[in-house]
């Protein structure tokens, strides 16, 4: 008998399970449908009982990005108690405990590993450092220690190196020095960990101490170092270090380009940016998303927005951080229009905006009165975030429809947040004081202190802006005397700037020099400017000429002043020194700010100047115009002339008056908007007496609620009358 000739005894080949195909597709497996199949055939070849097989199903189940965690669990309860799990085994569910969401789960397995006479050793202990670290575990953390110096494993580096992190991380930085001081590994990895432990506590000498200690020093111990200072806001010392460091020839990585390049944008250091941009390109780096990212970041902080948007638009690989910074950039430099308009431009490009480009979109809204818009972002964040944790969000959102003038969908924003936070409490109280609210702002602090949330300096300036507005002189006199006495809290120039303002307005300008006097700090313009502005309500021309001489002295461009002062010889009728002012005004080469209203119909915000003529439907807002004046003339509405700066005929001034932005606004929400519809304007400056006038009778004539924002608050004109009650 040959016993080649039989098929059923010819020999097979034994294949090594470390060579074996099915290991080899697990090593490229990218899911764990893939995975399952490549499980399934390892089962039905036996390959699944051999350790080296069953240590690489855990190892891709446990920490591998696509793995699945509660599967190695299963995989590992099922393995022969002939074989049972060696120490590679057990540290793999370690570690994969330690970099899951379940770090609590990786001490108690330890427990499991030791009760099972399973002896640790020096792969198992890092993970577990880590893991005490993420929960502030310094008591499990301690006896583990207690476990590494009984088995010897102290001298080990990777471990030597991982109690010095639990030790910094945990606050413990006394006892991390010890460990590192104790041990003969001073190599730069520990180092590194101690000087990011005394950067994460703010201690920064002590970290540039040891620093300027190391022997040698790599480009993470550098990068450690400058995140520590930019991470402390000391941004400068963040730049000049990285200046060090080239100095020394270290060549920076992606990490410390990235953070110098925030250092630089929160700092406005445009001359680093635009270096470090040239260093980016001459090392092939420029398509590196990260590094772009940053860039467009630095350049719209440095107020480089051009520059920004062209970085964004040439980019072919954007990503959602792409889009948030340049809308956030668009947004942090008073771009609203634009951030808005790249907002939509996003969502019309099929990305789904996070928490952070609401954070940016909803500013912008508030500021352009884009409250159509800004229903609709509350709408996605009810429908994406249901249960998001955020409070800034619901902050943001309160904050929103305060400033498009619906407070009381802010009111049912803020009574719908479970866990109100300090900044919830603080923007309602400012959206309520914005609307001459001020009792319930008042109520609504009372009921915080009862609550036992401890107000700040915020707090205080909406409550005291809330009596200002509303001219409740004794209130604010008593919650600034509270703020000092009750809740220790000094005040700053707004919270004097608001009392100044309360007391001007009512008159009292010899008790508003007598704070000014007795301030621990200097006025600021816009102090000198509320008494100024005050002034021009009651004709008083030399204390507003003297209010005028210290604003200008502080700001000798401010625009506002002088044309502030211009309203009060006007209203005096001193025409010469209205032309002196107008005269200085044009060879200082000083420009006044145009006054600008904008309404959001239909989800577009459009915007109106003085006797603007250039919008699509400029005929149309005219003739309604012209009949909103014939209504107004026949109710006997007689405008104010005046506030024309101008020695003119009375005709003239009264078409000037009629023309003012706001008037513009409103005739166009009358013909774009259903009868009875609530038409809502925002302007940039101080509305004029002549326009608050006339609106009261619209509101009364078309039976219309307008709801309008100014420079410093809003108006509710209802039939025939306003919240301010002419007080502004």
């Amino acid at each position: 008998m040959i016993l080649s000739s039989s098929p059923s005894l010819i020999a097979t080949p034994i294949i090594p399970p470390q060579n074996h195909p099915s290991l080899d597709l697990l090593s490229k497996c990218k899911n764990m449908e893939e995975f399952k199949q490549i499980h399934a055939q390892m089962i039905k070849n036996g390959l699944h009982k051999t350790q080296f097989a069953l240590s690489k199903i855990l190892h891709f189940c446990a920490i591998n990005t696509f793995g699945d965690l509660s599967y190695a669990l299963s995989v590992f309860d099922t393995i022969d108690d002939d074989e049972p799990p060696d120490q590679i085994m057990w540290n793999t569910i370690i570690r994969g405990y330690s970099l899951n969401s379940s770090p609590y789960s990786a001490i108690d397995f330890y427990r499991f590993m030791l009760l099972s006479g399973v002896k640790p050793n020096s792969y198992t202990f890092p993970s577990l450092f880590k893991s005490c670290a993420r929960i502030d575990g310094t008591n499990e953390g301690k006896q583990i220690h207690g476990h590494v110096l009984k088995l010897g494993l102290g001298c080990d580096v990777f471990i030597h190196t991982s109690m010095i992190n639990f030790y910094a991380q945990s606050g413990e930085l006394e006892d991390g020095r010890l460990v590192f001081d104790k041990s003969p590994l001073r190599d730069v990895v520990s180092f590194t960990a101690l000087i990011t432990g005394y950067t994460s506590q703010g201690r920064l000498e002590d970290a540039r101490k040891l620093f300027d200690e190391m022997p040698v020093r790599d480009v993470v111990s550098w990068n450690s170092i400058i995140a520590g200072y930019a991470r402390s806001q000391r941004f400068k010392e963040a730049i000049d270090i990285f200046k060090e460091m080239q100095l020394a020839k270290i060549k920076p990585d992606e990490s410390t380009l990235v953070t110098v390049l925030s250092a630089c944008a929160q700092s406005g250091c445009l001359t680093t940016g635009k270096r470090i941009r040239n260093l980016i390109i001459d090392r092939g780096l420029d398509s590196n998303l990260r590094l772009v990212n940053a860039l467009i970041d630095m350049y719209s902080k440095c107020s480089e927005l051009a520059e920004a948007r062209s970085l964004f638009d040439s980019m072919s690989n954007k990503n959602i951080v792409s889009w948030n910074v340049m809308i956030g950039g668009y947004t942090h430099k008073h771009h609203y229009r634009e951030s808005l308009d790249l907002f939509r431009t996003m969502l019309q490009s099929n990305y789904e905006p996070n928490e952070v480009t609401l954070l940016s979109a909803l500013p912008a809204c508030a500021h352009m009165g884009a409250l159509d818009f800004g229903k609709w972002i509350h709408a996605y964040i009810d429908k994406n975030f249901p249960e998001s944790s955020n409070t800034s969000l619901s902050t943001s959102l309160i904050d929103m429809y305060a400033k498009c003038g619906d407070i009381e969908a802010a009111k049912t924003v803020f009574e719908s947040v479970k866990l109100k936070s300090l900044a919830s409490w603080n923007a309602m109280i400012s959206g309520l004081a914005m609307h001459r609210r001020a009792h319930e702002a008042i109520g609504l602090l009372e009921k915080m202190v009862n609550e036992g949330l401890e107000p700040d300096d915020i707090t205080f300036v909406g409550v005291l802006s809330a009596c200002s507005h509303a001219g409740l002189v004794n209130h604010g006199r008593r919650y600034f005397i509270s703020m000092i006495q009750d809740f220790k809290i000094s005040p700053k120039l707004q919270h004097y700037g608001c009392v100044i303002d309360l007391l001007a307005r009512a008159g009292l300008f010899e008790e508003a020099m007598t704070m000014i006097k007795n301030m621990e700090v200097n006025p600021d313009g816009a102090i000198w400017g509320s008494l100024l502005g005050a002034c021009t309500f009651y004709q008083n021309v030399p204390l507003g000429e003297y209010f005028a001489k210290k604003v200008l002295e502080l700001d000798p461009g401010n625009s506002g002043a002088q044309m502030l002062l211009s309203n009060l010889y006007a209203a005096a009728r001193r025409w010469d020194d209205v032309a002196r002012i107008r005269t200085k005004f044009k060879d200082d080469g000083s420009k006044k700010i145009p006054g600008c209203t904008s309404i959001e119909i239909d989800g577009v915000v459009h915007e109106f100047l003085v006797s603007d003529r250039t919008h699509p439907m400029s005929k149309q807002i005219y003739e309604m115009l012209e009949e909103t004046n014939r209504l107004l003339h026949d109710s006997g509405h007689v405008p104010d002339n005046s506030l024309v700066l101008y020695d003119i005929s009375d005709e003239w001034k009264e078409e000037i008056l009629c023309q003012h932005s706001e008037r513009l606004a409103i005739a166009f929400g009358l013909i774009s908007t259903k009868p009875g519809t609530t038409i809502r304007i925002m302007k940039n400056l101080r509305v004029c007496s002549n326009c608050h006038s006339a609106t009261k009778l619209i509101s009364k004539i078309f039976d219309r609620e307008i709801i309008a924002r100014d420079q410093n608050r809003f108006h509710h004109f209802k039939n025939g009358a306003c919240s301010c009650l002419d007080c502004w």
